[in-house]
């Protein structure tokens, strides 16, 4: 009984339009963080959610796993809204 999910036609376009805006949908996140972040001064647990998020979005990207890495290792808001800005384009 291996079968897969059957979904309704509404539901598929549901998904469809997901995937079609993923990126975009990806970059609007990231952007929040960034807005997060920046307003989260001094709140230290509340920073390390917010740079442990802005990782798990960033490795979605096709920006390059050590670029990432420095950006989160630093905790360098500049870098990383540069980064959101390179993506946008």
């Amino acid at each position: 009984m291996a079968s897969g999910r059957e979904y309704s036609k509404t539901q598929q376009k549901i998904i469809g339009r997901y995937y079609d805006n993923h990126d975009t949908i990806l970059l609007t996140r990231l952007g929040e963080i960034q807005t997060e972040i920046a307003l989260a001064a001094g709140e230290d647990k509340k920073l390390d959610r917010l740079w442990k998020r802005a990782a798990q979005a960033l490795e979605k990207t096709s920006i390059k796993p050590e670029i990432v890495a420095k950006i989160i290792a630093a905790r360098d808001l500049e870098a990383l809204g540069r980064q959101v800005s390179k993506l946008n384009r």
